[in-house]
């Protein structure tokens, strides 16, 4: 296993699995505004590594992430949390959901707001038997910001996501599993290790068969859709016969002779 270290986030690689870990444990990963770029970029830098084929998302510590950094969230002007905070989360956020990487979480311990948020925005999340998720953002006066409500709405309904959003409640990983925010439980611990699991079972499969079958299955939810339909039907046209012929045709500087096949 090799491992790439930024300021707040670190990737480790474990052949076609890749692992972005929020490395800021004194905070309980809390999330500052240079954390979700360097998610961001660890993200992208994953996509582009040829030999990937599975993303994990988990934290360092006794926590998957707290949520956003408060002290640092209340000191930013109105415009910089428009700029700073909710625009680049959403950005970032939506990229791992409609990354071309299968991606699982591993959530442990506490993923309160923006940390369930991010959990949310993968496609499949392993908790801890003992792990607590909320979204608790109105005790403190504010609302979830990165797409929370929307994602945990499509996965639980809406009267149960009310209830979250409105109340701040803590839900247990039993809960989370009966209520679909999670696709397993795992033993006390064992969160990290039950995700990889599911990521090498991913990674065993066909690689771009995987990565069609998550835009097919975003797409049905308009999520990504327009992408999605432009990359079936690109994918679709380029292996046609008049795709090849069209080329040939470029590159001799002739008319091409089409044959509908």
């Amino acid at each position: 296993m090799s491992e790439e270290k930024m300021d707040l986030v670190n990737i480790d690689r474990d052949g076609a699995v890749g692992t972005i870990v929020l490395a800021r444990s004194a905070k309980l990963n809390a999330l500052t505004p240079q954390m979700i770029g360097e998610i961001g970029s660890a993200i992208e830098e994953l996509e582009a590594s040829p030999n990937i084929r599975v993303a994990v998302l988990t934290g360092q510590g006794r926590a998957f992430c707290v949520g956003a950094d408060v002290n640092i969230w209340g000191s930013l002007t109105p415009e910089d949390v428009r700029r700073s905070w909710i625009l680049n989360g959403h950005r970032v956020f939506q990229r791992i959901e409609t990354s071309r990487l299968p991606v699982v979480a591993a959530i442990h311990g506490m993923a309160f707001g923006g940390g369930l948020e991010l959990a949310l925005a993968a496609d499949i999340r392993v908790i801890d038997a003992e792990a607590k998720v909320a979204l608790p953002e109105t005790s403190i006066g504010t609302v979830p910001g990165w797409g929370g409500t929307q994602r945990l709405s499509r996965l639980v309904g809406l009267p149960r996501a009310k209830l979250m959003a409105l109340t701040g409640r803590r839900i247990d990983a039993a809960t989370a599993l009966a209520w679909g925010l999670a696709t397993d439980v795992s033993e006390p611990g064992a969160a990290f290790a039950k995700a990889m699991e599911v990521a090498h079972e991913i990674a065993g499969m066909a690689p771009i068969s995987t990565q069609i079958a998550k835009s097919i299955l975003n797409g049905g939810l308009g999520i990504g859709s327009d992408a999605t339909f432009e990359l079936l039907a690109g994918m679709a046209a380029a292996g046609t016969d008049d795709a090849r012929e069209g080329v040939q045709a470029l590159r001799e500087r002739r008319p091409p002779h089409f044959n509908g096949r």
